[in-house]
């Protein structure tokens, strides 16, 4: 059916109708995209605003002018593009763009983004403030940056670069930044978007090449995720500074030895630990000893930053690095301090630390609001580590909270689901979780499975499709739209067949 204003505002009524009657599926809407009211009385325009941002609008106004303007379907289709574009949605774009090929005329930021040199090129030529004017939340400058669409058309890149020189001659910054979003200032700065966002090495590197600041608190950090080095090289290159960030450690993360020691040679201090938030998020790494630790890293990386200076005496959230060692299972970590005197264990981590080892603990049980802050997400922590579901299941007995969530509202079910390992999810789904919470991103159980889908760094050898069927097969609700925004190729086929042959598991809204 197409879209039409007249129907929209009759979804808002719905929506409004639904939610004041305490229906638990409209509650979850509200969650995911909260209104802008401040109270407990909403109108009916928080429920309009509700609807636009679940068909792709920043908001109702948007969308009502956008539908006056070019019409609703063109202009949702549009939408649509923007979001490919951004997150790497490369078939959606490629599809998109097959059915209706002058989708982004008129739209500086999208020519942009899909490195349209002459229609820029036109445009400036019309217009030279439109090189600097926002697009939405994003200047012209910030839609290069973070476009994804290098992958799908290398053969591109001297028409990308020549749209980055344009815009700087007209007057565009190489150090432009924006917000995380509407409620969070902290910046994101273009190359950021090239190198950690992107992955866009040649538009990193021409960021640099043109006096981008490689120490803008985001791109050295995300530089260690990418799965090689090219962007962590070239920033330390044009001197980005590893020391007081947490890019070492979360370099860790992957037990990456060659970044770990990059970083060193780069002044990087084994012991630094950046505990602030970023970006309102508390930091996902803890100092050296302890991140080793709890991410299973081998005896060549503790020797690493033992040499380098880390000190196995430090304590974190409550613990030490040898109780860490012993309680997370990492033998390598725990025999290098013992062979420097390790520290005695408290009677709970003795206990944890016989779960970890697979000794008996049957009968033992343990008070989780006694446990250190250190060890009381856990099993959130250690999920997504090959080997650990009978650990868990000891953990599990021990009496620790299967169904916590971690500071930004995440539970352990989610988390599995994101990092897509079925079996891991179906253990936690046997413990009866809540299938129905929403989690601090505004995420439920099956967007959460689909994000990973698109964004875990280990998605290439993961299962989240078997995910998404089980947790379907658990009763979780399908949002109409949920389809059409999937990502992946294979996922967003798997839930159109199953909105098809279960359409009574499908609701409104988009999750």
């Amino acid at each position: 059916m197409a879209l039409s204003l007249e129907k929209l505002r009759r979804d808002a009524k719905a929506l409004k109708k639904s939610y004041e009657a305490a229906e638990r599926g409209a509650a979850d809407r509200l969650r995911m995209y909260p209104p802008r009211t401040i109270g407990n009385t909403l109108k009916h325009a928080d429920f309009l605003h509700v609807i636009a941002r679940e068909n792709g609008f920043e908001s109702w106004p948007r969308l009502k002018f956008a539908a006056e303007t070019v019409g609703l379907d063109r202009a949702a289709r549009q939408q649509r593009l923007k979001i490919a574009l951004y997150h790497g949605q490369n078939w959606v774009t490629q599809r998109l763009l097959a059915d209706t090929p002058d989708l982004a005329d008129g739209l500086f930021g999208l020519q942009v983004a899909l490195y349209d040199r002459a229609a820029v090129e036109a445009a400036l030529a019309e217009d030279p403030d439109a090189a600097t004017r926002a697009r939405g939340p994003r200047s012209p400058m910030l839609h290069l940056a973070f476009s994804k669409y290098i992958h799908a058309a290398p053969k591109r890149q001297d028409d990308m670069l020549a749209i980055a020189q344009m815009l700087v001659d007209h007057g565009a910054d190489v150090n432009d930044s924006m917000p995380v979003s509407a409620e969070n200032d902290h910046p994101l700065s273009a190359l950021y978007g090239a190198i950690g966002h992107a992955n866009n090495m040649p538009l990193g590197r021409w960021f640099l090449e043109r006096g981008a600041n490689p120490n803008d608190g985001e791109s050295l950090y995300h530089a260690t995720e990418l799965g090689h080095h090219e962007g962590l090289a070239m920033l330390l290159e044009y001197g980005a500074d590893p020391r007081g960030t947490n890019a070492l450690l979360r370099a860790m993360d992957f037990n990456d030895h060659v970044a770990v020691q990059m970083l060193l040679d780069a002044g990087a201090r084994a012991d630094d630990f950046a505990a602030d938030p970023v970006g309102g998020e508390e930091p996902w790494v803890a100092p050296a000893l302890h991140q080793a630790a709890r991410r299973m890293c081998d005896r060549r990386m503790v020797d690493m930053i033992l040499g380098a200076g880390a000190d196995p005496a430090r304590e974190f959230h409550g613990a030490n690095a040898y109780a860490f060692a012993r309680v997370f299972g990492n033998t390598d970590v725990a025999q290098a301090i013992e062979e420097r005197g390790a520290p005695p264990l408290t009677d709970i981590e003795e206990l944890l630390a016989m779960a970890a080892e697979g000794r008996d603990t049957t009968g033992r049980f343990v008070d989780p609001h006694t446990l250190p802050p250190a060890f009381r997400n856990i099993l959130r922590e250690v999920l997504h580590l090959p080997g650990k579901l009978e650990h868990m299941k000891r953990l599990v007995a021990l009496g620790l909270e299967y169904d916590r969530p971690d500071g930004q509202g995440v539970t352990p079910v989610q988390v599995a689901g994101w990092e897509g390992l079925p079996k891991v999810m179906a253990f936690f789904l046997s413990l009866k979780p809540d299938l129905s919470h929403v989690n601090g991103y505004g995420g439920t159980l099956l967007s959460t499975i689909i994000h990973g889908s698109e964004n875990c760094p280990a998605r290439a050898t993961r299962d989240h499709i078997t995910c998404a069927r089980i947790a379907l097969e658990h009763g979780v609700a399908l949002p109409r739209r949920t389809p059409d925004l999937a990502g992946e190729e294979e996922m967003a086929a798997f839930l159109s067949d199953w909105a098809e042959r279960v359409p009574g598991q499908v609701i409104d809204g988009v999750g």
